[in-house]
């Protein structure tokens, strides 16, 4: 019986592989799926990405893949990780569009309105290009990133390019130092975030109900999405979708922010189709964890004794106990 199991799975993997040489670059560039389509056709998942395309295989063979799981036991206080600087040019409000784009709800801010980050971990200022929400088909699974191996309802990602380097997003996620990604855990709450709560209002979010829908925003203050803290968690990593490039600095907040029980029940009802097809939640639209390898994680959270060494060199007694806003 095992034999049998062995020759299929050998013969599925050639079978994959072969059929992605077929499809052309164009079509094939959008080829991938969070998870298993029923529709008859099949759309390689992420275990399956940097096998189908020779451009992804970063997916696959990448040393510095993303998300991770934070064992906070393991992370390295740097007392030089000074505050992020959050700069909108003077203007406290911006206009976005938001998207159901099959895969993510997305909002991408007017190009009229700059919102750019610096500080933290980062040499150079990056722009706001993207804020993009992963969430789960039930309240223990959801986020992308894991936290002592625990999963959120939801994680938000605000996704930035390195705007002194490089002319555009496209360029920046292909090369060093090119993307910071500020990443937000999202828990159940009966007051939720200002910023979130824009989005995933009734009359926001039942706009958006099927790929390719689209809803215009105005009058959003970032500053509202951020929760009420200096602190945070950082590593190098990548994107987690296709090519899976290795150019992202990861920025994780130490509080999460919030929204509600009904409003996590209206993104689990998005479609990742067109209205004319099967319905498929969007819901589960996460990359899984990644093995850290010989990374460090470093933290501008001060704890009583800090180790010097990487976690890879040395295992580090468990000093650090993370927010309780995350735990409770």
């Amino acid at each position: 019986m095992h034999i049998v199991w062995e020759i299929f799975l050998i013969f599925q993997a050639y079978f994959i592989c072969t059929s992605a040489q077929l499809i052309s670059p164009k079509i094939h560039d959008g080829w991938w799926a969070y998870k298993d389509a029923v529709q008859g056709s099949f759309v390689p998942v992420p275990s399956f990405w940097g096998l189908v395309n020779s451009a992804w295989n970063l997916c696959a063979m990448g040393k510095r893949q993303s998300p991770v799981n934070v064992e906070t036991s393991h992370m390295i206080f740097d007392p030089f990780l000074t505050p992020l600087r959050l700069n909108t040019g003077g203007r406290s409000k911006m206009g976005g569009t938001m998207y159901n784009t099959g895969r993510h709800v997305s909002l991408r801010p007017d190009k009229a309105h700059l919102v750019n980050i610096s500080g933290g971990p980062l040499g150079y200022s990056h722009r706001l290009e993207e804020i993009r929400l992963h969430f789960g088909s039930e309240d223990g699974q959801g986020s992308e990133h894991l936290l002592n191996g625990q999963s959120f309802p939801a994680e938000v990602q605000l996704i930035h390019y390195n705007q002194e380097l490089y002319a555009n997003y496209s360029e920046a996620a292909k090369s060093p130092n090119g993307v910071a990604i500020v990443s937000i855990f999202i828990k159940i709450s009966e007051s939720p975030n200002v910023f979130l709560n824009r989005m995933l209002n009734r009359d926001t979010i039942t706009r958006i109900t099927y790929k390719h829908d689209a809803f215009l925003l105005m009058g959003l203050n970032i500053a509202d999405l951020y929760p009420d803290t200096t602190r945070f968690i950082t590593y190098d990593g990548s994107m987690t979708i296709p090519p899976c490039f290795e150019t992202a600095t990861w920025i994780l907040m130490n509080k999460p922010v919030y929204v509600t029980q009904m409003q996590m029940h209206s993104l689990r009802l998005l479609s990742q189709n067109e209205p004319y097809k099967i319905f498929l939640s969007m819901s589960d639209n996460t990359r899984p964890a990644q093995p850290l390898l010989q990374r460090c994680i470093r933290t501008n959270i001060n704890f009583s004794k800090q180790g010097r060494d990487c976690p890879n060199n040395r295992a580090l007694r468990p000093q650090y106990r993370v927010n309780q806003w995350l735990l409770k």
